[in-house]
């Protein structure tokens, strides 16, 4: 039985006044519980307020739209409070607290991508909440909770029953939230909008990277990360992870097509991609992409720190290291055939802008 390929849109989990938890579904993507792969996006109303919470995967969040402000507490560490924008990267481990606010008019959308091999669900973020009805404390009795606290059971009751809220609440427009710190954003987050490009093809397209070095919480997240932006109607190069990676890929803006080839030659996915849709591409399966006239962009996860991709096609593919003799027995073409095969994109790697 062959695995559906097929790009999904997430379903909306809860939600209220403050905003809305969206995650993808292993049961509608079933590479999510195949791959261990955890997907899931936050959308913030104006103070829409995400309560503090850790989750059972480490993750990668990224700023789809919108501004505000991000709570970290790694364990044992002071609280980093930190100013978000569209663009930005954060690494979260396991054992993270976070919470998230809105104070600006515009929706704040955070989409979150992640492993869950030690999760209770695979395919699956499980969120568990310091408060709200549905919080850690709502579960001890008040003899437990009052003997943790060191508080007396009228004060405990007071305390975890008075948030009724479920995981988003929203705020009174005068509540004053805590300022964040310039400081704070340093090895927490990186800007892939602002970043130094890793590639940048003219007319092609643009790749930011997410690695132990630009972003060292991403050695304890376990994965990497990158932003590739194509120009309109330009193709990415046919390619594979070969460090038996797989590609989780979430469309942020365009689209265009996609093709995934796998195992005896054989297309296991091709179809038209839009921004908002996520897929999956399983080890060792090759993919491509080619932008509709508006371009497209798309942050993924390589389930890997520091990945390896080999390339097909361009100046930097495997074909352009093997030697004329070899590609005319494996093509069993005429050296004329193969040099005019060698001849083609010298110069273009990894992106090729359209033909003039």
């Amino acid at each position: 039985m062959e695995l559906d390929l097929t790009p999904k849109l997430p379903k909306q989990v809860y939600g209220g006044d403050g905003g809305s938890y969206f995650a993808w579904c292993p049961e509608e993507l079933p590479m999510l519980k195949e791959g261990n792969i955890g997907a899931a996006k936050l959308a913030l109303k104006q103070y829409g307020f995400a309560v503090p919470r850790y989750s059972d995967s480490p993750k990668v969040a990224y700023v789809l739209q919108g501004s505000g402000t991000a709570g970290i507490v790694l364990p044992e560490k002071e609280e980093k409070v930190i100013a978000i924008k569209k663009g930005d990267s954060i690494a979260l481990p396991f054992g993270v607290v976070t919470w998230w606010f809105n104070s600006e008019e515009a929706d704040l959308e955070i989409l979150f991508l992640g492993e869950t091999h030690k999760a209770h669900k695979a395919g699956q973020f499980t969120d568990f909440y310091l408060t709200g009805s549905n919080g850690i404390f709502t579960g001890f009795s008040t003899e437990f909770v009052g003997r943790a606290w060191d508080l007396d059971e009228i004060t405990v009751k007071t305390l975890v029953g008075s948030q009724t809220g479920k995981g988003i609440v929203k705020l009174d427009a005068d509540f004053k939230m805590p300022q964040p710190k310039v400081e704070d954003r340093d090895g927490f987050v990186i800007n892939c909008l602002e970043a130094p490009l890793d590639v940048d093809i003219k007319d092609g397209g643009r790749v930011v990277v997410l690695n132990t070095k630009n972003l060292p919480l991403v050695g304890e997240v376990g994965f990497g990360a990158d932003l590739v932006q194509i120009d309109g109607h330009s193709m990415c190069s046919p390619g594979f992870s070969c460090d038996s990676a797989l590609q989780v890929t979430y469309i942020v803006a365009g689209s265009g097509r996609v093709q995934v080839v796998g195992a005896d030659g054989k297309r296991v996915l091709e179809t038209h991609i839009t921004a908002g849709s996520l897929f999956i591409v399983p080890r060792f399966f090759v993919v491509s992409k080619i932008a509709d006239p508006e371009g497209m962009s798309w942050f993924s996860i390589v389930t890997t720190p520091d990945p390896i991709f080999t390339h097909l096609a361009g100046r930097t593919s495997v074909w352009k290291a093997l030697s004329p003799e070899v590609l005319q027995a494996a093509f069993k073409v005429d050296p004329e055939v193969e040099q005019l095969f060698r001849s083609k994109r010298t110069s273009d790697a990894i992106f090729f802008p359209p033909s003039n």
